[in-house]
């Protein structure tokens, strides 16, 4: 069977995690947090970045630093993983959900001008298989209706828009160092903060349990309070020691997965020319991270098929979000803008996601490209 995701390992990471456990500092904020703090604040050019136990404990910050709570409205697609929705439903805020665009699958720029209110408190962009939003119409929006901008940028770490980081584009960035993504820790996370003004104090104070512990250990205070809402937020120095093993391979992780993409890319070519598939779109003025590899299907029907299919020859492909509005959840903290979103509905239902892992060779990409074909040839001989 060709895995669908293998973790990579980079070699370095039982030698860090040694050295953590040796120096007897296991718990946040040390030696090895602050490594990978320095190196995401140099290669994103983030104000200040923080690394959490996840990605979701990063877009639970977002909302307390936005000041989210009951009777508030967030903008955002339902084509999304449920952190994003459930860290701001948690505040008492309603999520209105937007259709997303058909070439990137990415909230739709165009529809969020209509669906902001008067109760609107943040657009939040997801940025899908790790290809950017269209960043330059959402920020004048928001700053347009004076609401914050924030970006799940889970899948996006090395990823641009216009040459800017993906996460720092916003007010607060979120990352994901899940063992699904490009650079992994496991489970682990960063909130990335655009200005150093106005929220850099707060999120470390929300980070540290809501107490000013940071600013006791820079020797500010005399002792450190309660001064705030907050929760444990940090991840253990396990994980950042872990996590720093596999920053410091960050460009040999992403050029690897880029032509494993490219090699996906060009064997589907022909059915894409065909009609029979479509291959994912990148804009010209975005950079991507080769985070995934998907398909779309011409029909929902045929998904179960091709990927009972493709199991039989030995390829674990995966559907991929059930859309948050149709869900029993969505149905009861959210609302759908416009009444439908059929671009929604249609595209996540006819998606495949194809093995994305470093140790993807040419041979695996000739097998998986050879059963999608023999897949998808058996459906329309059907």
């Amino acid at each position: 069977m060709i895995q669908f995701n293998k973790p990579h390992e980079t070699g370095d990471e039982l030698r860090y995690i040694t050295e953590a456990i040796a120096a007897a500092h296991l718990s946040g904020d040390g030696r090895f947090t602050r490594l990978a703090q320095e190196w995401l604040e140099r290669e994103t050019r983030a104000a200040r970045a923080l690394l959490t136990h996840s990605c979701t404990a990063a877009l639970e910050m977002s909302a307390l630093l936005a000041g989210v709570g009951v009777g508030d409205e967030i903008i955002m697609p339902s084509y999304t993983f449920v952190s994003t929705a459930n860290a701001f439903v948690l505040r008492g805020a309603k999520p209105v959900f937007v259709d997303i665009r058909p070439d990137t699958l990415n909230l739709d720029e165009r529809q969020v001008a209509d669906a902001i209110g008067p109760r609107t408190r943040a657009i939040v962009a997801v940025h899908y298989a790790g290809v950017a939003c269209e960043m330059d119409a959402l920020s004048d929006l928001a700053r347009k209706h004076g609401v914050l901008l924030i970006e799940d940028a889970a899948q996006a770490l090395g990823s641009t828009y216009r040459n800017a980081p993906l996460g720092t584009i916003g007010d607060f960035g979120a990352l994901s160092f899940h063992e699904t993504k490009n650079v992994i820790s496991g489970e682990g996370g960063a909130l990335l903060v655009r200005d150093d003004g106005n929220f850099l104090e707060r999120a470390e104070i929300i980070r540290e349990k809501g107490t000013n512990r940071t600013n006791f250990l820079r020797g500010r205070v005399d002792k450190y309070r309660w001064v705030d809402l907050g929760s444990s937020y940090l991840p253990s120095e396990i994980v950042a020691a872990f996590l720093w093993a596999q920053l410091q391979h960050a460009d040999e992780l992403l050029k690897r997965r880029l032509a494993i993409w490219a090699g996906y890319h060009e064997r589907f070519g022909a059915l894409a020319a065909a009609g029979v598939v479509q291959r994912p779109t990148i804009p010209a003025h975005v950079t991507h991270n080769a985070h995934m590899y998907y398909l779309l299907l011409q029909t929902a029907h045929e998904r179960e098929s091709v990927l009972s299919t493709l199991r039989e020859l030995g390829v674990h492909a995966l559907f991929h979000y059930v859309p948050l509005h149709s869900a029993p959840a969505g149905l009861r903290y959210g609302r759908v803008h416009g009444g439908a979103l059929p671009l929604t509905d249609d595209l996540s239902a006819r998606l495949i996601r194809l093995p994305m892992h470093y140790d993807l060779g040419p041979a695996e990409l000739d097998a998986v490209a050879a059963a999608v074909g023999a897949a998808v040839g058996k459906r329309v001989a059907a």
